[in-house]
C-alpha cells in the first residue's frame, strides 16, 4: 500500500469508461492534504479525526468509515444522499481503496506500521479509534490533574498564564474541554495569598467575566502588588535600620 493514488481506467479494471470517477471523490483525493496540513500523530488524533470527518461527510463518503455489519442500511443512505443507491459493488470497491490511500497520506510513518495490513477505510478508520481513544482519556485526565495543581509560584503573571492556556489547548488536541469558568477558577486558585483581595472580588461579582476581561485585570493587580511592596519597603523603618546599621559596620570594618 503506498501512500499516494494513482487513477487509471482499463480493460481488467471493473469501472468502466462509462462509470468515472465522481467529482467529489477527486476533491476528496486532490484537497484532502490541504484540510490536514498536519498527519496523524500521537498527539494530533482528536484534531486529525475532526478535520478528517468533516470532508469525508462533506462529500457523502461517510459509510465508508463504518464497517458493514455496524452501519444500518437506512444509515447508508442518509449519509451518502442519492449516490449511495447508485455505487455498484465495483464503484463502491474502488471509492474505498481511494479514500483508503487517501487517508494513508494523512498519517504520519510512526503510525503507519499500525495500519498497513488493513484493506479497507472502515478497517484502518475503526483501528485508530480504537487504539487512540483510550490513550487519549488517559491524556486528558494527566493534563486536568496538572491544571488543577498549577500555581504562580516564582513565575511572572504573563508565564503562568500562558502554561495555563498551554494546558488547556493540549486537552483540546486530545479531544476533550474546559469550560471558561472552570478556567477561572484554575486560574485563582494558583495565585498566592497576597491576591485574596483581588480573588474574592471576582468571585463574587454579579456577572460573569470571560477570560479576555480577567487576563488583563490579573496583569494590573500583578504590577499594583509589585508596587505596593516596593513602597512598603522603602517605608519600613526596619528596613532602614538595618541598611544603616548594616553601613556601619562596613564603615567599621574599613
Amino acid at each position: 500500500m503506498s501512500h499516494s493514488a494513482s487513477f487509471q481506467i482499463s480493460d481488467d479494471n471493473p469501472v468502466t469508461a462509462a462509470s468515472p470517477i465522481p467529482a467529489n471523490l477527486k476533491f476528496v483525493v486532490s484537497n484532502i492534504k490541504n484540510f490536514i496540513t498536519t498527519p496523524l500523530s500521537a498527539n494530533n488524533y482528536a484534531i486529525w479525526r475532526s478535520q478528517i470527518l468533516k470532508i469525508i461527510r462533506a462529500n457523502g463518503f461517510y459509510s465508508f468509515l463504518v464497517l458493514p455489519n455496524s452501519l444500518p442500511e437506512s444509515s447508508d443512505r442518509i449519509q451518502e444522499g442519492s449516490s449511495s443507491s447508485t455505487i455498484s459493488a465495483g464503484n463502491r470497491h474502488l471509492t474505498d481503496q481511494t479514500l483508503l490511500a487517501a487517508l494513508c497520506s494523512t498519517i504520519s510513518p510512526s503510525i503507519f506500521p499500525y495500519v498497513i495490513s488493513l484493506e479497507s477505510t472502515a478497517e484502518i478508520w475503526q483501528s485508530l479509534e480504537s487504539r487512540f481513544q483510550s490513550s487519549n482519556r488517559s491524556k486528558v485526565i494527566e493534563l486536568k490533574n496538572e491544571l488543577h495543581n498549577v500555581s504562580l509560584k516564582m513565575s511572572t503573571m504573563t508565564q503562568y498564564l500562558s502554561e495555563i492556556k498551554s494546558l488547556v489547548d493540549q486537552i483540546a488536541a486530545a479531544g476533550s474541554t474546559v469550560d471558561i469558568e472552570d478556567i477561572i477558577l484554575y486560574i485563582l486558585n494558583g495565585l498566592p495569598p497576597t491576591y485574596q483581595s483581588f480573588k474574592t472580588s471576582i468571585r463574587t461579582m454579579l456577572t460573569s467575566i470571560s477570560l479576555d476581561q480577567l487576563y488583563p485585570l490579573l496583569l494590573s493587580e500583578e504590577i499594583h502588588l509589585a508596587v505596593d511592596a516596593a513602597r512598603h519597603t522603602s517605608n519600613d523603618p526596619n528596613m532602614a535600620l538595618f541598611g544603616y546599621r548594616g553601613r556601619g559596620r562596613r564603615s567599621r570594618g574599613r
